[in-house]
């Protein structure tokens, strides 16, 4: 059900804190981010306690991913056709649900493989509408002026969760838990720290349902002239197939969905897959690794607070920002790989994190902004999938490139192409115009 916000908004940065609407959102939301760091801990050291088997492990986690990145764009348009909230509780009842069982039945000795099987698979099939229906949620919580501040504040606490979730998580396994045998006749070793991890993030989906449930939502920016939000709804597959035609027939919208595309294919797979490689021809240490890896995630998080805090930070208007940051992210990938110290490799890291996380805060904010009300949550379906779906893909294709090239050839090629990518869209697109201001339809 659909309320209207009374609140008073205060259009400076500051007064999104102000917005009790708000608040319950991002209260409810965070302590939901901070205990999905646990499962992402907890789940794999299980599969491993059980089995000792990598190949099961990656099919464990492949019924997460998969399922998810399959269904997100009918996720959004169930989120089109419900509302974001009425999904969202679902998705959070759901896994409260399975995290439940999930804990009991290691707390027990119940639990199989079979079972871990099914319980990825349900939490991979749920977090294809949580996703749209989260994304989706801010333009209807918040005022238009407080938009860019909000996704920063949420995205940032995300990025903040990611820091000290692991770290949590691995002190509440390490002291619940054992380590006095292996899996055998039904028991598993850290047992009781695992049941106590996914019990936590349990807790965290019934108190996120319970803060949601005081959000009120109001109707969001108005419709364009000529659309009717009271026409009756049109079958699921169409309204997908619809939301696909939109996304491609608005011209901004789907120049910058290309661009993207593009970015994320050769940005995603060096920052995987190279950075652990390179960390290892460094030093041979995981320190290296958690060095590179936490100033990038260091880099990211102070760019999100930097757009939260200066949401109309532009050169020129949004497309120039976004070509001139790709433009000198591509410039410091080029001799990443030619670093000889790990210090040297956090610097450009950091960098390329500030510059990332900027932009992210700022373009999600822009299609949230860019699409109608009752189009949004299959327009910021399409929007992750480009992420989730090129991501492994781009992953997959820099471990069988760097069978051929080495690590410096790869960061070289792929700074250099990000290059050409941001000139060409300079001259052969229009992303060069996109403004925040929504496009006329």
């Amino acid at each position: 059900m659909n309320d209207v916000n009374t609140n008073k908004t205060d259009s400076s940065p500051k007064g999104i804190f102000k917005d009790s609407n708000f608040l319950w959102m991002i209260g409810g939301g965070a302590i939901s981010m901070l205990g999905d760091q646990f499962t992402l801990i907890a789940l794999p050291w299980l599969v491993l306690k059980m089995t000792g088997d990598t190949l099961i492990l990656g099919i464990v986690l492949a019924l997460i991913s998969v399922p998810r990145a399959l269904l997100i764009l009918l996720g959004g348009a169930v989120v089109d056709r419900y509302s974001p909230k009425t999904v969202m509780m679902q998705t959070k009842y759901i896994n409260t649900l399975l995290l439940g069982i999930l804990s009991v039945l290691i707390f027990y000795s119940k639990l199989e493989l079979w079972m871990v099987y099914a319980l990825a698979l349900g939490l991979g099939i749920s977090t294809a509408f949580s996703i749209p229906s989260g994304t989706s949620m801010l333009p209807k919580v918040v005022a238009p002026t407080q938009l860019q501040s909000a996704n920063g504040i949420m995205l940032g606490m995300r990025q903040l969760t990611m820091f000290i979730g692991p770290v949590l998580a691995g002190l509440l396994i390490a002291l619940f838990g054992t380590h006095d045998g292996t899996y055998e006749q039904g028991m598993i070793n850290d047992a009781q720290g695992l049941a106590a991890a996914f019990f936590f993030d349990c807790f965290t989906y019934a108190f996120s349902a319970w803060t949601l449930s005081k959000v009120r939502m109001h109707a969001g920016m108005p419709a364009p002239t000529g659309d009717a939000p009271t026409a009756p709804k049109p079958a699921l597959l169409q309204s997908l197939a619809e939301g696909l035609r939109y996304c491609w027939n608005e011209k901004q919208l789907r120049s910058c969905f290309l661009y993207w595309s593009a970015i994320a294919f050769f940005i995603m797979g060096p920052i995987q897959i190279a950075l652990p490689v390179m960390a290892n021809q460094l030093s041979n240490s995981a320190s290296a690794l958690g060095l590179l890896a936490g100033s990038h995630g260091a880099g990211t998080l102070l760019g999100m607070a930097l757009a939260g805090m200066k949401p109309n930070l532009r050169f020129g208007n949004l497309g120039r920002t976004i070509l001139l940051v790709d433009f000198i992210v591509g410039i410091l990938f080029i001799p990443m790989g030619l670093i000889t110290a790990s210090w040297q490799g956090a610097g450009i890291l950091l960098s390329v994190g500030i510059l990332g996380g900027f932009l992210h805060v700022a373009v999600f904010t822009w299609v949230q902004k860019q699409v109608p009300p009752h189009m949004i949550g299959r327009a910021m379906s399409m929007f992750m999938f480009i992420f989730m779906g090129i991501g492994p893909i781009s992953a997959a294709f820099t471990g069988w490139l760097l069978r051929s090239i080495s690590v410096p050839q790869l960061f070289m090629g792929s700074g250099s192409l990000l290059v050409l990518i941001v000139v060409m869209a300079t001259q052969l697109s229009p992303m060069i115009n996109v403004t925040d201001k929504r496009a006329s339809i």
